[in-house]
């Protein structure tokens, strides 16, 4: 080898492992970046509802732990069922940090179901934490008469939902195929203020899905006075405060109906998340995490979230991206038979559409034991 060529490769791997080992962006130069700049905040939702008061909220306290401390702008892009504002974020928003965004919980799933449809890639998005993991629920209006779930098996209930690919869809309709509820799924509301609406009205018998913390939050009333009955929950398992409330997986007659039941709920894990474009700098997504983690547990927002009944149980960003990634990963089988679950009006053969025969097993009811006089 040539001496000058030699000195030359020498110089080329100096120059690279320089880089590998320089030192990340300083806090310096973030706070450079965000000073004096206004975030935009996306809400996949009109104005009112649980997602809009968390993201509101959330990233105001925020602000004052972003380095350079920028004003938040919030801005509602509401419409098909949180995909209206996945799009502008992942194709349209500026992929530098200067975007932040709350998006439905179930939107993974959405991709997982209807790939070819789903214009963005939900893995590819920067989460930075999950405010509060807490339970769904369905539940339907006093004047309907239905009181529990197996009511919902002889007896339609009128349900509002937002977009095809949202939970308050999603629920009822798997309920329908898999145990064979009579919900009427009515699709296109621009959030859940506009479902409560209309059930006050009486337009709608209840909701295909709303957040727990949301219910006791947004309308205290409907509990206090009793004007609702919780019919289901969606969850790991049941909250403290719902204990003789079913979950959604307890219904499952078989191993198959269970898994499909576990990842319509699987969304909880992301919850009412804060998350920001593709193509950020590692650095600033460091930087905006650390600020969530830090307003997690400042005094101002927790005091502010209790004064506004707002349930705080967060999940670290890192545990967010992670519960994405699983969903999407989902086992084949998993997906086919969720699919048919969630199609309108199509009959679950769970044998035609699995290799393994054993998930379809239905199992055996459990006999209750006399009680001895």
């Amino acid at each position: 080898m040539k001496l000058s060529h030699k000195f030359g490769v020498l110089a080329v791997l100096g120059t690279f492992a320089a880089l590998l080992s320089a030192p990340p962006a300083s806090a310096g130069s973030i706070e450079d970046f965000y000073k004096g700049r206004k975030v935009t905040v996306i809400i996949s939702t009109s104005p009112g509802g649980g997602y809009d008061t968390y993201a509101r909220l959330v990233t105001r306290h925020m602000a004052r732990y972003i380095p350079g401390h920028p004003t938040m702008v919030p801005k509602n892009m509401p419409g098909g069922g949180h995909a209206v504002a996945g799009q502008y974020l992942y194709n349209v928003a500026p992929k530098d940090g200067s975007v932040l965004a709350t998006l439905g919980q179930n939107l993974p799933l959405s991709q997982v179901l209807r790939p070819k449809k789903t214009k963005f890639d939900t893995r590819k998005f920067a989460w930075i934490g999950n405010v509060n993991l807490g339970n769904n629920i369905i539940w339907a209006w006093h004047t309907t008469g239905i009181k529990t779930i197996q009511d919902v098996l002889k007896k339609e209930l009128i349900v509002g939902a937002t977009g095809s690919r949202s939970t308050s869809v999603m629920y009822p309709r798997a309920l329908n195929n898999l145990i064979g509820a009579k919900f009427k799924i009515i699709i296109g509301f621009g959030g859940g203020s506009q479902i409560n609406l209309a059930m006050e009205r009486g337009e709608v018998g209840g909701r295909g899905s709303n957040a727990w913390a949301s219910a006791k939050s947004r309308t205290p009333r409907y509990l206090k006075e009793k004007l609702v009955n919780i019919l289901l929950q969606m969850g790991p398992k049941r909250e403290k405060d719902l204990p003789d409330v079913p979950l959604i997986t307890e219904l499952a007659t078989s191993e198959a109906e269970r898994q499909v039941l576990n990842l319509i709920s699987a969304g909880v894990a992301i919850g009412r998340p804060i998350l920001t474009t593709p193509g950020v700098p590692p650095e600033r997504i460091g930087a905006l995490r650390a600020a969530f983690d830090a307003t997690m547990k400042d005094e101002k927002f927790l005091a502010q979230a209790k004064k506004m009944r707002l349930d705080i149980n967060p999940v670290s960003g890192v545990e967010v991206q992670k519960a994405v990634n699983d969903i999407i990963n989902t086992p084949e089988d998993i997906v086919k038979l969720t699919k048919a679950a969630l199609t309108k009006g199509k009959t679950f053969k769970c044998k035609e559409l699995v290799k393994d025969a054993k998930l379809c097993k239905k199992k055996k009811k459990k006999k209750k034991k006399k009680k001895s006089a």
